[in-house]
């Protein structure tokens, strides 16, 4: 059952910014979820006391946030789990200037080796035998990739995000955002250095977990992060 708001609100046009808020208070009051439908713009017109156009301006602002989605032809439906905003934002600061983008890289491997390790207790634990094989399975695919010489971007960001997926849609959806910014950042430091290496590493956090052990998949996370580390240095300014 939807709950009218309109009784929380002045009869009078209000600002967007007031009715961005308004249409997340109604989302709230009425338990929408994720994937859920909205009203049409007329009828939150008409519920919020406000004109259509003011409506669509906060959808808009709302849409960037992806808070709510916009299906043309279908209707205005509550966003799903998303952090695109925040992977722009970040990418656009990365990309104003070549320092700048290696802070921005150096912080973003800074946050992905704490969430991953201050987590490892967890994946080890609660890691499917599925997912450890998909994992497995990359590792393979990676290596074939680089025996060939070729980057396996793809099948990394899937490693990490199956690394994860045990601790909750938020790490997913925050582990994913930032692989995207980390593969827009990382062009600033070059392509890796041995490929082989980054297959190596990623075993090993695959091996830690089946050991059971977790300062070893500590240990295997810290090392993972080692040769980007290293790339970084070797880009900073005032180095040969």
């Amino acid at each position: 059952m939807q709950h009218d708001v309109s009784s929380l609100i002045a009869p009078t046009d209000l600002g967007g910014g007031t009715v961005v808020s308004r249409i997340k208070e109604y989302i709230l009051a009425n338990r929408l979820s994720p994937g859920d439908p909205l009203p049409t713009e007329n009828e939150l017109s008409q519920q919020l006391n406000v004109s259509r156009s003011r409506i669509r301006e906060a959808i808009k602002t709302l849409s960037a946030l992806d808070i709510v989605e916009v299906r043309h032809g279908y209707g205005t439906y509550v966003g799903r789990l998303s952090f695109r905003a925040m992977v722009e934002s970040l990418a656009f600061r990365g990309m104003l200037n070549a320092e700048d983008g290696l802070h921005v890289f150096a912080e973003l491997v800074d946050f992905r080796e704490l969430i991953e390790t201050s987590l490892a207790g967890q994946i080890m634990e609660r890691l499917t035998p599925q997912a450890a094989l998909s994992m497995r399975r990359l590792t393979e695919t990676m290596a074939e990739k680089a025996a060939q010489g070729q980057e396996f971007a793809a099948e990394d960001r899937e490693f990490h995000l199956l690394l994860m997926e045990t601790t909750g849609a938020l790490a997913v959806g925050m582990t994913g955002a930032f692989w995207d910014v980390h593969a827009l950042a990382s062009r600033a430091v070059g392509p890796p250095d041995d490929l082989q290496a980054t297959v190596n590493a990623h075993v090993a956090i695959l091996d830690a977990i089946e050991m059971g052990d977790a300062e070893q998949l500590r240990a295997a996370i810290r090392a993972h992060y080692v040769p980007i580390r290293e790339r970084m240095t070797r880009q900073r300014p005032g180095r040969e």
